[in-house]
């Protein structure tokens, strides 16, 4: 795993940065995977939010890191059901 960056840890954590990217009820499909690679190609940090009760609490980490890996991108941050993705 890279080394994240202080300036990409302090954008990650700034209450500016609005999620860019929803995860409703139709889950992680391929669209919206392709959406998070086409956000990560004109910019560094893309934040996500799934929506309550799509997923357990004990099925997070699994979720973000299979869309980590799918997207071939860094998890920055996790809190709950958001998310932020760094493309170095």
């Amino acid at each position: 795993m890279a080394k994240i960056p202080s300036h990409i840890m302090r954008d990650a954590k700034s209450r500016d940065f609005r999620p860019s990217v929803r995860i409703g009820k139709s889950g992680l499909s391929d669209t919206v995977f392709d959406e998070i690679r086409q956000q990560l190609g004109s910019r560094s940090l893309v934040k996500i939010k799934v929506n309550k009760g799509l997923f357990e609490r004990e099925q997070r980490s699994a979720v973000w890191a299979q869309i980590a890996e799918q997207t071939n991108s860094t998890l920055v941050l996790q809190r709950g059901n958001i998310g932020v993705l760094w493309r170095s």
